[in-house]
């Protein structure tokens, strides 16, 4: 049993008495069927029985990301119309003294989560309440294809807003597993926790490119730290050709596999067998899905009936989304002869910078506040830690002093949006490159200021 307050272990056994307490106190408060509980907290043991508790009991928890600001969630919030809001320790403690009930063997729906639309405005991805049949059916989807079963030890290391976090160590418990739960991912812990250092020996993970990178960075990093792993998945982010050869030096290539997935829907899985011989790809349909490229480029994903989803109230939005059964994030890619999917575009002018989303128009809406900002837009730069970096080209007005202008902006950002969606860095032009209709053209702008 874990002694770091950072780490916790989670037993599939004690996992269910948790999930029933609070599924029983979700009831207690007069939470039914199809209602929505709103979590905002770090990763924990508690937060992750509450969301499966909720889940198994037909009551749908909308994760949102807990370093957002306090205006950034609260207008989430109000979005998301819940019949209960935690967003402290006391009432997660609470949830987690509930009188126990029944629960459905599976979830009964997936938990929404807010990602960036084309307006710059977060967008719920909602889907509804499944029958047992069809809750049966999405469970082992996910369990199936990473192998759950009762000797896994998963390392939950992302944080539990990002889909992936709740799929994973939900599978591992729901097939009789155990967790690791780190509170917030650090390297050190993580690398601890991988050799043992706080119960139960990990078998499997799922990091982000930008949290293996900072693992693997680590000194004395060997195949003895990772000897236990039988399954280490990652995606969220591009990661490059360099740090999966680094991760190949102490895991073998049967071990290490990626997906390529959104908020939204999963649409492939990869295996670095598969990658060694496709350099790139990032894999081919998973079960039950058939992949399309349109004529403009834009990947398409048939997907089985449990996978339908749509966007929280925005009916237009949704019906943009699906055509015949299949459904798009507007990501840019190709096929090969072989069914292999290699992307060449990120959707739109979305930045995901260590796994996360963000939409240049809501940074764009803050810093365009500042005085002495005439205009700006915000871009992205490839980065070997985060696979992107958030950036900000700024038109200065004439008497703008520089130095002061970037502090302006800097404390602005600070001010108004979580650390993530911050510019790293901020390049002063005359003016913005954009289309014969105004459109700022974001993609022109590294070449343009010389940093691509």
């Amino acid at each position: 049993m874990s002694t770091d307050p950072m780490v916790e272990v989670l037993t599939a056994a004690d996992a269910e008495v948790r999930q029933r307490r609070a599924a029983g106190a979700m009831t207690a408060a007069g939470l039914g069927r199809g209602d929505r509980v709103v979590f905002c907290l770090p990763s924990s043991a508690a937060l992750l029985c509450a969301v499966l508790g909720a889940l198994r009991s037909g009551v749908v928890p909308v994760l949102l990301n807990a370093t957002l600001t306090t205006g950034e969630r609260d207008r989430l919030v109000a979005d998301a119309d819940p019949s209960l809001v935690v967003i402290d320790a006391d009432a997660l403690s609470a949830l987690d003294a509930g009188p126990e009930v029944r629960l459905s063997p599976f979830p009964l729906a997936r938990p929404m989560h807010y990602t960036s639309g084309t307006t710059g405005q977060a967008k719920g991805v909602w889907t509804g309440l499944w029958s047992e049949d069809l809750a049966e059916a999405a469970f082992v989807d996910e369990a199936d294809l990473w192998a759950f079963g009762p000797d896994d030890v998963h390392l939950v290391c992302s944080p539990m807003y990002h889909s992936v976090s709740i799929r994973f160590a939900g599978g591992t418990l729901l097939r009789g597993g155990t967790c690791v739960i780190l509170s917030s991912f650090d390297a050190l812990t993580a690398s601890a926790a991988l050799e043992g250092t706080f119960g139960p020996v990990p078998t499997t993970t799922f990091m982000a490119p930008a949290a293996l990178a900072r693992l693997l960075a680590l000194p004395d990093t060997s195949r003895d730290r990772f000897g236990a792993l039988r399954l280490l998945v990652h995606a969220g982010s591009p990661c490059s050709p360099s740090l999966k050869r680094a991760a190949l030096e102490v895991v073998d290539p049967d071990v290490l596999w990626e997906f390529y997935g959104s908020t939204e829907g999963q649409f492939t899985a990869c295996s670095t067998t598969e990658w060694l011989v496709k350099p790139g790809a990032v894999g081919r349909a998973r079960p039950g899905r058939r992949l399309v490229v349109d004529d403009d480029g834009i990947v398409w994903c048939h997907a089985p009936d449990f996978a339908r989803f749509a966007y929280w109230r925005d009916e237009a939005k949704t019906a943009a989304s699906w055509s015949d059964g299949a459904f798009t994030v507007r990501d840019l890619g190709r096929l090969d002869g072989e069914g292999y999917l290699f992307l060449d575009g990120r959707r739109d002018d979305l930045i995901i910078t260590g796994g996360v989303n963000v939409y240049p128009a809501e940074v764009e809406a803050v810093l365009a506040e500042v005085d002495g900002v005439v205009d700006v837009a915000v871009f992205a730069l490839a980065d070997e830690q985060w696979g992107q970096r958030v950036c900000a080209a700024v038109v200065p007005g004439a008497e703008a002093d520089p130095e002061e202008l970037v502090a302006s902006v800097r404390a602005r950002a600070a001010d108004q949006l979580a650390g993530y969606k911050r510019p790293k860095q901020i390049e002063f032009v005359d003016e913005l490159p954009r289309t014969a209709t105004g459109k700022v053209q974001r993609l022109a702008l590294p070449e343009l200021l010389g940093l691509k």
